[in-house]
């Protein structure tokens, strides 16, 4: 088993027009649900995952995940989506923790590979891209996301009490 720092990124294009979602829409969940931008991992330079998502409700699952982070406690991050509640196959996307390490995972996954990173590393990522996405959506269809946060639809595992 082999840990490559530095191999995975995350990228982003949103899909939906720009004017497809007003502060106005923060209580409107087929609106919020609707809003989708074109996601891809990518693993030492290949494209691991890719497909369009629900860019605000995959945002939500990261900053759930940053709420309950800690110094002394990593969680798995995983993200279900309302849309594609298939809970018996696993999360769309994980981060699984063991020891200092991690991996990422996906039920549609493009490569079959088995990642492991340093997960400091790891941890790092997903909060830089918490962080961008964040900004990215905000600047991109000019809403305030601390109006729609609490709106947003999350969908967790049956079994899943992680973020509760």
């Amino acid at each position: 088993m082999v840990s490559i720092p530095g191999q995975v990124t995350f990228n982003y294009d949103f899909i939906s027009d720009s004017n497809s979602i007003s502060n106005k829409s923060a209580r409107n969940v087929p609106t919020i649900l609707s809003v989708e931008a074109d996601f891809t991992i990518e693993i030492n330079q290949e494209v691991y995952f890719q497909a369009e998502l629900p860019i605000l409700e995959f945002y939500k699952s990261l900053y759930r995940w940053k709420e309950n982070l800690s110094s002394t406690s990593t969680p798995e991050f995983h993200y279900y989506s309302v849309e594609h509640a298939d809970y018996d196959n696993g999360a769309i996307i994980s981060m699984i923790p063991f020891s200092d390490k991690g991996r990422i995972k996906s039920i549609w996954a493009k490569l079959d590979v088995y990642n492991v990173f340093d997960l400091d590393y790891l941890v790092k990522s997903l909060l830089d891209l918490e962080s961008s996405l964040k900004n990215d959506i905000e600047n991109f269809y000019g809403i305030d996301m601390n109006k729609f946060i609490k709106h947003i639809p999350f969908t967790l595992a049956p079994d899943d009490n992680e973020y509760s």
